[in-house]
């Protein structure tokens, strides 16, 4: 329901659960149930991709149901196949430089707090360039009635939408268990 208040889970949260950031150990193979475009190259067709093995299940849910509902066709004809990614372990977008200080005074713990939840594989990115870091929710293609299906089928399976939840990053789905 849009009148919920969706809490973030912490970084100490995050790894309590899913260990530390890029640790190849907790990486698993995600085979989509269709093929994904990259977004930045859309004739580069991706089968596979890493993630963290323990929300592995949850994305393959979150595509099988999205595949069901609105057809191979119509997921073309929306862009729910344009993949931004999942795992990639950098800094949270502006935070690079505090990142970067404090790795620098060997404060790991601080560093945690600046990187991107997609530094442990719990995130995925779809659809960036119509739905922007920067972009506000109801200005994003996700905000529309056609998404409506993929971003409670998200929230079903224990993701959060930024773009819903925070007003921004609408391309950014997290889990949120």
């Amino acid at each position: 329901s849009s009148d919920l208040i969706i809490f973030m889970l912490t970084v100490k949260q995050i790894m309590d659960k899913y260990g530390k950031p890029g640790d190849p150990a907790l990486s698993t193979t995600l085979k989509f149930p269709y093929p994904m475009r990259l977004a930045w190259a859309p004739d580069t067709i991706v089968h596979t991709t890493s993630c963290h093995k323990l929300v592995a299940p949850q994305f393959t849910k979150v595509f099988e149901d999205i595949l069901a509902h609105y057809g191979i066709d119509e997921i073309k004809r929306l862009g729910l196949d344009l993949f931004g990614g999942i795992t990639n372990v950098r800094p949270m977008r502006g935070t690079e430089a505090k990142h970067a200080a404090a790795l620098k005074a060997g404060n790991l713990e601080l560093a945690y707090t600046y990187l991107s939840r997609h530094a442990w594989g719990i995130a995925i990115d779809l659809d960036p360039s119509r739905n922007g870091l920067k972009t506000k929710w109801l200005n994003a293609q996700f905000s529309k009635a056609d998404y409506q299906f993929m971003v409670d089928t998200f929230y079903k399976h224990g993701f959060m939408s930024y773009g819903k939840d925070r007003n921004y990053d609408a391309m950014h789905f997290e889990i949120n268990q």
